[in-house]
């Protein structure tokens, strides 16, 4: 049990606690185009430092920052602005030496006494976000005071080194199923995303077949559906026979009202925008504790945020229950008969689109620009014809839904994982009975 393990202070395994560097040592003056790339707090969403895009410091000013230079093992704690966050830098990391930001500060494991996996895992349990912020400040930037001192000072139940690594890739393991499933849902949103450009915007099979070629990657049932010329339109050489459409032309806005509060014991599934930024998943909340008038999302909606179009919030719900509910941010859409709710997405979702709802909002602050409903009706949005729209529906919309089943999975996945690691890091969960408790979970 946890009594088994010894309390060990930090500073008892570790090899090098430092902070980051001065904010006029690293700055957008001092950044190129590669290099050493540099950890800011978006690269530490998760346990595990994500590689992704980075801002570069060349490797001589990196050496100048050399105590604030960090590699695989290490783990990475954020001190001031969005503190709480710890991250270890894994061994697949794509480069062997980083940067940490000014935000930042960082501990090296004697990784004969400790696996920075582990602790890890240890800082994400409910204890170890206590122990780390218990000297936190919310006045003004949020920030930890004293963070190298305070960090040395935190006792950690420490099992055999051996436990330590089994547990980490335990939980490790949930997360890679988590990771798998996200990028699964990114791949599959892309190829949604590119087949609706391909053929409603860029007529690739068209133009394929008008210079003499195959349209690629595609079966001769498919490239059948296309003609092999354009005519002349109002918005130029379009596929022969097919014809331009309006977003109005494809959806119709949803309207009513429902005012949650006047049934306080009902639960309902609530799309709001935080749960959309989260998880793309609604939150199950009781009536009582959902505070304003909302609008009824219907199954198969397609949810389109009017507030601040430069950050795009287009949200495919699939099936919805009886009681599910949306923001009034939210513009409830649904398909017309003759279209599909896989193609209202695709297209509302497109560059091209959320181009065309920036250039119409209304309000000169960034927090509160909208876009009219009725603007939106007007937009040029594509150019179809029924067959390949059928087509088209028949390919993407079970990608979608297994987008959103993917969704349903994580989330059930994160659920678990949260459940079992503060009783697996304190030693109340012994691995065996882990195992036992994520055996078909999230399937």
């Amino acid at each position: 049990m946890a009594s088994d393990w010894p309390l060990v202070r930090v500073e008892d395994f570790a090899e090098k606690i430092a902070m980051g560097p001065f904010g006029s040592n690293i700055k957008v003056e001092t950044f190129v185009d590669s290099g050493i790339p540099v950890i800011s707090g978006a690269h530490l969403r998760g346990t595990r430092v994500e590689d992704g895009d980075f801002n570069f410091v060349t490797p001589e000013h990196a050496e100048r920052l050399k105590n604030s230079n960090v590699r695989r093992g290490d783990v990475v704690l954020t001190h001031a602005g969005n503190i709480g966050q710890v991250a270890y830098v894994p061994e697949s990391s794509r480069y062997e030496r980083y940067v940490i930001s000014q935000r930042q500060f960082y501990l090296r494991c004697d990784r004969s006494k400790a696996d920075p996996a582990f602790i890890t895992y240890f800082f994400h349990s409910p204890e170890g976000q206590h122990k780390l912020l218990a000297n936190a400040s919310q006045v003004g930037v949020p920030s930890i005071s004293r963070p190298s001192s305070n960090l040395k000072e935190i006792e950690v139940a420490l099992p055999p080194l051996q436990e330590q690594r089994e547990i980490a890739n335990f939980l490790g393991a949930i997360d890679d199923r988590i990771d798998n499933l996200r990028q699964t849902n990114a791949t599959l949103e892309a190829i949604a995303q590119a087949l609706f450009k391909s053929w409603f915007v860029d007529f690739d099979p068209v133009r394929a077949k008008a210079e003499g070629r195959e349209p690629e990657g595609m079966e001769a049932a498919s490239a059948a559906l296309f003609p092999s010329e354009f005519e002349d339109s109002e918005l130029g050489p379009i596929p022969k026979g097919w014809r331009p459409v309006a977003f109005g032309d494809v959806a119709t806005l949803s309207k009513g009202t429902i005012n949650p509060m006047s049934s306080p014991e009902q639960e309902f599934q609530h799309y709001s925008l935080p749960a959309f930024d989260a998880s793309q998943l609604p939150l199950t909340e009781l009536g009582e504790a959902i505070k304003s008038n909302k609008t009824p999302v219907p199954p198969g909606a397609v949810l389109v945020s009017k507030l601040n179009p430069h950050i795009p919030r287009v949200w495919y719900v699939g099936d919805t229950g009886p009681h599910a509910v949306c923001s009034t941010e939210f513009l409830v859409w649904m398909p017309k008969p003759d279209f599909g709710n896989a193609f209202l997405y695709t297209l509302a979702a497109s560059p091209a689109f959320n181009t065309a709802m920036r250039q119409l909002v209304t309000g000169t602050s960034n927090s509160h620009q909208r876009v009219r409903p009725a603007q939106l009706a007007e937009v040029r949005a594509a150019v179809i014809s029924d067959d390949a729209l059928a087509a088209f529906e028949a390919i993407v919309a079970p990608m979608l839904g297994r987008v959103v089943h993917n969704r349903r999975r994580t989330a059930t996945l994160a659920e678990a994982r949260d459940t079992l690691l503060p009783r697996l890091i304190s030693g109340k969960l012994r691995l065996p009975e882990a195992h036992g408790a994520i055996e078909g979970v999230g399937a």
